[in-house]
């Protein structure tokens, strides 16, 4: 299944990833599955990321631009050698979604429960909108 995935933060005027396309092994039946099929993509991601280990990087005039659009550029580069593990990634992002710390839109409507039953449709639109947590001092 196909979707397009935008993430944005409250308070940034462009969106932190641009949209891009999300592939799916399954039709997710709800926000939980959802969730936990990203996360599962993402830690396969950076898995390959630690194990790849280019000897010379290096980026094209178009890699550079495009990062620069997003606000870093590097070389992707995964300095830390602990393995991320599924399970704790997963429950991760489910907290931090239950925390409120992230919404989770589908065809710009919320999606607000977990196990509510989803319905997606191959194409759609999918936003992620996250809090940023302020801090300061009040005087």
């Amino acid at each position: 299944m196909k979707l397009y995935v935008t993430v944005k933060s409250l308070g940034k005027r462009r969106p932190v990833l641009e949209r891009r396309e999300l592939l799916l092994a399954d039709r997710p039946q709800t926000l939980r599955e959802l969730i936990s099929e990203i996360v599962a993509g993402q830690v396969q991601a950076m898995l390959e990321r630690q194990e790849r280990g280019d000897l010379i990087p290096y980026l094209t005039a178009n890699e550079i631009a495009e990062q620069g659009d997003n606000g870093k550029v590097g070389f992707g580069t995964v300095y830390g050698e602990t393995k991320p593990e599924l399970e704790q990634a997963t429950a991760a992002a489910l907290l931090a979604f239950e925390d409120g710390l992230y919404k989770v839109f589908v065809q710009e409507e919320e999606c607000s429960a977990l196990d509510e039953p989803l319905r997606l449709e191959e194409g759609d639109e999918l936003t992620l909108i996250r809090f940023t947590m302020l801090a300061g001092r009040l005087w």
